[in-house]
């Protein structure tokens, strides 16, 4: 089944995003794990675990295929490289589809991947774009992990029992994730420094941040660097 989900929008609304989600936990027959480059089986055979190597071999067929429908290039011949660090500036920032691979604008895009599921996310153009998605983490987790938020999102996440904790935290913690991702400094920038809580006015300002809803034990999000965006969810490559 094929589930397609169109959010946001109305008056002010700005740039669409892609978002496609896909549950590597259950058979995907419409992607071919063939299209992995000799990097990516590489690092796939040095996962001591099976699912998390199935999980790296869906996630990322599934971005060379999405990202070869958007650049009308064969998704095995498509090269990725890293963008300089903002806080360091080695070339571990943003992932990008390696130059002249593609056909400019550059589509930006952002991947993340777990407790079994997939998130790609592909911005209009190249305006940057970051995605996150985590499975609920344990209350004991949420509780010792929020102590290094922004103080607001600390006080956000106190007003939670501890029944609703994991649900509260991973919520604010997939925003922040998906909005450092797309900042390029991942988990690298101070965790307190950004609010990404439930408040809108309290924003980083000219940004869309969005939680995407993906079920129960999970929680998503994306960012992306222009304020008014809505987005497009799909489920499936059929």
């Amino acid at each position: 089944m094929t589930v397609e989900a169109k959010i946001g929008g109305g008056a002010g609304a700005g740039a669409e995003v892609e978002l496609w989600l896909v549950d590597a936990r259950v058979p995907q027959p419409a992607l071919d794990l063939e299209l992995l480059d000799a990097a990516e089986r590489e690092r796939a055979a040095r996962f001591l675990h099976e699912s998390d190597r199935v999980m790296y071999e869906v996630a990322h067929a599934a971005l060379r295929t999405v990202l070869a429908a958007r650049t009308g290039l064969p998704a095995a011949g498509l090269r990725f490289e890293r963008e300089p660090c903002p806080c360091c500036g080695e070339l571990h920032g943003r992932p990008r589809l390696a130059a002249g691979a593609v056909p400019t604008p550059l589509p930006a895009f952002s991947l993340s991947h777990g407790g079994g599921l997939v998130l790609i996310g592909v911005a209009p153009d190249t305006t940057p774009i970051g995605v996150d998605v985590e499975a609920l983490p344990s209350a004991e987790t949420a509780r010792e992990t929020a102590v290094s938020l922004h103080p607001a999102e600390q006080a956000e996440f106190a007003l939670h029992p501890d029944g609703a904790a994991p649900a509260a935290f991973a919520r604010i913690w997939t925003r922040k994730e998906a909005y450092l991702k797309a900042l390029g400094t991942g988990l690298g920038r101070n965790l307190a420094a950004d609010y990404l809580g439930d408040d809108p006015a309290a924003l980083p300002p000219g940004w869309t941040v969005t939680t995407v809803q993906v079920g129960p034990s999970h929680a998503a999000a994306f960012a992306l660097a222009t304020p008014g965006a809505t987005f497009t969810l799909r489920e499936s490559f059929t």
